[in-house]
């Protein structure tokens, strides 16, 4: 009985497995970027990175004193390194030709903002990137302190001082400057 129980399992195990990697090679799950992702593979994301997150995002209070400057600092890095795909002050109402082309859809922070993400949260995502979607690493590219600074900035975007207020509403997300063929301004 129990030997029966046994090859019966394995059995099962046998024929999923070649079932899953059928469906793998016949290229009937969509590797397309403008496809919409099945409810599966959302959910399997979705639970992936929540966990990742609960284990690996600094739990820590963020090393960036919360001031002007450093916020000032955090739009220029967010313009130079997040604009193109995350968008400007206006939010959804002009995501660049890059952001409307991605997969999965970047938030546009300024609609779909972040605030009332920890700090940490926000340090991990830009620090390692999110597999499988278009979030890229940037732990190689900047320093911890720049990223710290990018997550201090994602915190306050919605209360920000006039200053920074007034840089974050002169952020570009697309360059508006034409270029002839040959790469020229």
């Amino acid at each position: 009985m129990l030997k029966g129980v046994i090859s019966g399992v394995a059995l099962t195990l046998a024929v999923a497995l070649i079932g899953a990697y059928s469906l793998v090679q016949s290229g009937l799950i969509p590797a397309n970027a403008d496809a919409k992702p099945g409810r599966l593979e959302t959910w399997m994301a979705r639970t992936s990175l929540d966990a990742t997150l609960q284990r690996d995002a600094p739990k820590e209070q963020n090393p960036v004193e919360l001031s002007e400057q450093n916020l000032l600092d955090g739009v220029h890095l967010y313009a130079q390194n997040c604009a193109v795909c995350h968008g400007s002050a206006k939010g959804t109402a002009s995501p660049s030709p890059i952001a409307k082309g991605l997969y999965q859809k970047p938030p546009q922070l300024a609609t779909d903002g972040v605030e009332d993400d920890p700090e940490g949260v926000s340090f991990w995502k830009i620090k390692h990137g999110i597999r499988l979607t278009s979030m890229p690493s940037f732990g190689y590219s900047l320093s911890d302190r720049q990223i710290w600074t990018l997550a201090l900035f994602l915190k306050h975007m919605d209360e920000l001082p006039p200053v920074v207020q007034q840089a974050w509403q002169q952020i570009q997300n697309w360059p508006v400057t034409p270029v002839d063929q040959t790469g020229r301004k």
